[in-house]
């Protein structure tokens, strides 16, 4: 069953390819959504899929690429968006 998660990164997300990883997993996993960048230095996430791949999406987030420091992750439920593929927002 196709879940929508709204997941917010915190902590040093920025500036360390953080998106581009993210956007790398996600097509890896079969994720569809997107990722952008916050003016507060976080980084958010609309991602969709099955309750594996979004539990695995959000493992990763929690460790980030080899530079991030992730302090937190949080995450809501949301509304289906039927995305097509994962995007980097800018």
């Amino acid at each position: 069953m196709l879940k929508h998660y709204n997941i917010t990164a915190k902590g040093k997300v920025q500036g360390v390819w953080y998106r581009k990883s993210t956007q790398e997993k996600a097509n890896e996993i079969g994720i569809k959504g997107f990722v952008k960048n916050q003016s507060d230095g976080s980084v958010y996430i609309e991602a969709e899929g099955n309750e594996d791949q979004l539990k695995s999406l959000l493992e990763w987030c929690a460790q980030g690429p080899q530079f991030a420091i992730v302090e937190d992750v949080s995450f809501t439920r949301g509304d289906i968006r039927s995305f097509e593929q994962f995007d980097i927002l800018h």
